[in-house]
């Protein structure tokens, strides 16, 4: 791996606003005071490119924002952390937001606005996708599976691997969206609900075997505080996580993803790289908001030397 592999990440940016802590919500019109309102760039396209440039990557993303204060503040977030967001096009729809009043132990529920990542199809960089070493699709289900295809394959054409995460939930009746997808898949990345959703299985290891053997390459299942389950070759493991005290768990997904893809591209295997990924969640989560925490790749990599397989 290149000193800053070139990434690009494709699909759903959302401006988040992350309040803590909110174990109730006031009636009527009363007040609480909080510790913390933090807005961060967030998203399984948008979080994933914030967390890769922290690494150490340099990151090109793409996808639609309004043209709204929204929209100006998420690129302003993503161009701050050194993201490239010369592909990040406003459109006519608003910028998707969500707001997240985030309870004590670290759980919370969304309010959540669609928005502008409906467009996300529209503007796809095919040059910077050819010059990538690593694609990431982050919520390929608001894509299309036919241009998400045509992504994937693009990519590997031009000798970048691939990667997809989610935002849809686990109900059956989405897999069809992703299905579709998986043969064209290095790396698929979904959380423990989504994949026993989707598959019908009714333990973890199963569901990411399913998953694997309907074509994606490498299956990494993240369970929360509980182990991952890593299926590569056919082979299942269960890789230990790294311990947190969660504060806010909303950007530890796509924190994993870009610590995975981030390990991957510098040769480590896939158990290694939940590792990695583990590592890096769990400095995310210990704070507010995706944007969390000062780190790099050095620092992760001292971080694991201290932690126990």
């Amino acid at each position: 791996m290149n000193a800053a592999p070139e990434i690009v990440t494709l699909g759903a940016h959302v401006l988040d606003t992350i309040v803590h802590p909110v174990d109730a919500i006031p009636e009527g019109q009363g007040s609480l005071l909080v510790d913390e309102i933090v807005l961060s760039a967030a998203g399984p396209a948008g979080g994933t490119a914030l967390v890769l440039s922290k690494l150490g990557a340099r990151v090109t993303t793409s996808g639609a924002v309004g043209d709204d204060v929204a929209g100006r503040v998420l690129t302003g977030l993503l161009r701050d952390a050194g993201v490239d967001v010369t592909h990040l096009v406003a459109g006519d729809l608003p910028t998707s937001a969500s707001v997240l009043p985030i309870r004590s132990d670290g759980s919370r529920p969304a309010l959540h606005v669609v928005g502008a990542n409906a467009l996300a199809a529209d503007t796809v960089p095919w040059q910077a996708l050819a010059a990538a070493e690593h694609v990431h699709v982050g919520a390929p289900e608001l894509l299309g599976p036919e241009n998400v295809v045509e992504i994937l394959e693009h990519a590997h054409r031009h000798g970048a691997t691939t990667s997809l995460d989610f935002l849809i939930g686990g109900d059956p009746a989405f897999y069809g969206l992703i299905e579709p997808l998986l043969p064209h898949a290095d790396y698929v990345l979904p959380n423990a609900e989504q994949a026993l959703g989707w598959t019908g299985e009714t333990d973890l290891p199963a569901a990411a075997r399913a998953l694997h053997a309907a074509g994606a390459r490498i299956v990494a299942v993240t369970d929360g505080g509980r182990d991952i389950v890593v299926v590569e070759d056919g082979a299942v493991e269960r890789v230990p996580i790294v311990p947190a005290e969660p504060v806010d768990t909303s950007g530890g997904g796509d924190a994993f993803s870009a610590g995975f893809v981030f390990a991957r591209l510098r040769g480590e295997d896939a158990i290694a790289a939940a590792r990695f990924g583990s590592a890096v969640a769990a400095q995310v989560v210990s704070g507010v908001g995706t944007a969390h925490g000062r780190y790099d790749a050095a620092s992760i990599d001292a971080l694991l030397g201290t932690v126990a397989p």
